[in-house]
C-alpha cells in the first residue's frame, strides 16, 4: 500500500496498516505528522497553554499567592513550543520506523494503475507500485482576495504560530474555531483584538447557548466581535508597519497584523489527478469525492482527511485511516458518523460537543427536551476558579411517556470541557437515554458531575436543580 501525505490520516493508515502486517510506503511532501503536528493543532494548543499559564499567574492574588504582575519573553514561548512539536515529530518518525514504513520524502502524483511517482525531495524520483493507495495530501490555508499573505502584516495560520513577536493589535477575519482561539491567545497576551466574521455569529455549527458565553467571556476581555460584516480590502501604511482594513459599510480598523482565518482548502493540486486520466472525481471545492467508505472512483484509491469533505479534524483523519484500512484487508468497515463526532476549542473559555444542538435537532425533526447547568453552582470550578460556563444536555422526547429518552446532543463550554467530553460523545453515539447515563456515578468533587447532573436532571429527579 502507498499513501499520498504523512499527517495524521495518512501516518495513522500507515501505522493501522502496518499493525495489521500491511507493507507500506507513505510519501511526505515536508515532514510526517503534517499541518497538525507542525502548523496546526499542537503548536496553537501550546501558544493557548502559554497563555492560560500566563492568566493564571495574573489571578494569582485571588488565592493568596502573592506575584508580581507576570511578563512574557516570547523566544522562550516559541522555544517551548518547537521543542514539543520536535519531540513529538521525532516520537512518530521513530515508530512509523518501528513498525517497517518506508517513508519518502517529495511529491506524489497518482498514475494510472495504482502507481505512484515521488519527485522534488529528498528521496528523489521513485516510482511505487501498490495494490492499494490511500490519497491523505491534507490542505492549506484559505485566504481572500485583497488580502496577500505576506508574512508580515498579513499572516495565516502557518506564519503566525512561528512570529517573531506578538502584535500590539490584530484583526482575526473569521470567527470559526481557530479565529476564536488565536483571538483568545493574542488578547491574554496583551493582543488588542477585533474578530470579524461574516456569518450572524460566531463558532457556527456550536449550540447558540453555548456560544453566548464564548462571546460573553471575549466581551469581557476586551475581545471585539462584529458579526454580519464582510471585508473588502486593506491599505497598508507607509513604511510597512500595519494596515487598515475595510469592511462593512465603509468602515476602517486599523491594525497591526491581519490575521486570516476562514478556514482551509484541500490541497489536491499536487496528487496530478486530472492530467493522469484518473477516475478520481474533484468537486467544483477541490474536495475528492468519495462514498461512506472513503473510496473514490477509481477501483482500489481511496482519500481522507482534509481532501474530502467531512469535518477538518485530526481524529475524524484517523477515524477515517481505520474505516479504509479494515476496507482494505476485507474486514467489517463502518463508517464515521460524520453527525457525532467530538469537536474540541480550545479558546477560553474551551468549547467541546457531539451530536445535535438544541436548533439542528429542531430542525431535524425531533421533539426535543434539554438541560443546561452552570459551572457557577460546581464545587471544583469554583475552587480551581473557572465558573464561567454550563453544559447542555439535548434529549428526545419519547412520543409515549412524555419523558426525555434517547440523548441528542451534549455540549458543553466552561474549564477544561475539552477533557470532559468522553462521557457525552459515548452517550450519543451509544444512543443511551437519559435513564441509562444519570445511573452512572460521578466522582466528586469533579467539573465532570455538572454532566451527571444535567442527564440527571431530564429524569425529572435531579440533585441540585
Amino acid at each position: 500500500m502507498v499513501i499520498i501525505g504523512g499527517g495524521p490520516g495518512g501516518y495513522a493508515a500507515a501505522l493501522y496498516g502496518a499493525a495489521a502486517g500491511l507493507d507500506i510506503g507513505m510519501v511526505e511532501k515536508n515532514k510526517v505528522g503534517g499541518t497538525c503536528l507542525h502548523v496546526g493543532c499542537i503548536p496553537a494548543k501550546e501558544l493557548l497553554e502559554t497563555a492560560a499559564t500566563y492568566r493564571h499567574v495574573a489571578g494569582a492574588k485571588e488565592f493568596g499567592v502573592l506575584a508580581e504582575q507576570p511578563g512574557l519573553d516570547w523566544s522562550v514561548t516559541m522555544e517551548r513550543k518547537q521543542k514539543v512539536v520536535d519531540q513529538l515529530w521525532k516520537g512518530l518518525q521513530t515508530l512509523l520506523k518501528g513498525r517497517k514504513v518506508t517513508t519518502y520524502l517529495g511529491t506524489g502524483t497518482l498514475r494510472p494503475n495504482k502507481r505512484v511517482e515521488v519527485h522534488g525531495g529528498e528521496s528523489g524520483d521513485v516510482a511505487l507500485e501498490a495494490d492499494a493507495v490511500i490519497l491523505a495530501s491534507g490542505s492549506v490555508p484559505r485566504t481572500l482576495p485583497g488580502f496577500d499573505v505576506d508574512g508580515t502584516i498579513v499572516v495565516t495560520s502557518d506564519e503566525l504560530l512561528s512570529i517573531e513577536q506578538l502584535p500590539g493589535s490584530a484583526v482575526v477575519i473569521g470567527g470559526g474555531a481557530i479565529g476564536c482561539e488565536f483571538a483568545s491567545m493574542m488578547s491574554d497576551l496583551g493582543t488588542k483584538v477585533t474578530i470579524l466574521e461574516a456569518l450572524p455569529k460566531i463558532l457556527p455549527g456550536c449550540d447558540s447557548d453555548i456560544t453566548q458565553v464564548v462571546e460573553r467571556s471575549f466581551k469581557r476581555r476586551g475581545i471585539e466581535v462584529r458579526t454580519g460584516v464582510t471585508v473588502t480590502g486593506h491599505t497598508p501604511n507607509a513604511g510597512g508597519r500595519g494596515t487598515t482594513v475595510h469592511f462593512g459599510d465603509g468602515e476602517n480598523l486599523d491594525v497591526d497584523l491581519v490575521v486570516m482565518s476562514i478556514g482551509r482548502r484541500p490541497n489536491a493540486d499536487t496528487l496530478g489527478l486530472k492530467s493522469s486520466g484518473s477516475a478520481v472525481v474533484v468537486d467544483e471545492r477541490g474536495f475528492v469525492q468519495v462514498d461512506e467508505r472513503c473510496r473514490t472512483g477509481e477501483d482500489g484509491v481511496w482519500a481522507i482527511g482534509d481532501l474530502i469533505a467531512t469535518p477538518a479534524l485530526a481524529h475524524v483523519g484517523f477515524a477515517e485511516a481505520i474505516c479504509v484500512i479494515r476496507d482494505i484487508l476485507g474486514e467489517d468497515a463502518i463508517p464515521v458518523a460524520y453527525d457525532r463526532v467530538p469537536w474540541c476549542i480550545y479558546c477560553h473559555p474551551e468549547v467541546a460537543f457531539a451530536g445535535y444542538s438544541e436548533q439542528a435537532a429542531t430542525d431535524a425533526g425531533f421533539d426535543v427536551v434539554t438541560s443546561k447547568h452552570r459551572f457557577a453552582a460546581n464545587s471544583r470550578a469554583l475552587i480551581v476558579g473557572e465558573p464561567d460556563g454550563m453544559v447542555k444536555v439535548i434529549a428526545e422526547r419519547d412520543p409515549q411517556t412524555g419523558r426525555a429518552g434517547r440523548i441528542l446532543g451534549v455540549h458543553m463550554v466552561g474549564p477544561w470541557v475539552t477533557e470532559q467530553l468522553g462521557m457525552g460523545y459515548l452517550s450519543v453515539n451509544w444512543e443511551a437515554t437519559v435513564d441509562e447515563v444519570a445511573a452512572f456515578i460521578q466522582p466528586h468533587p469533579t467539573l465532570s458531575e455538572l454532566f451527571g447532573e444535567s442527564v440527571m436532571a431530564l429524569t425529572g429527579r435531579g440533585l441540585h436543580g
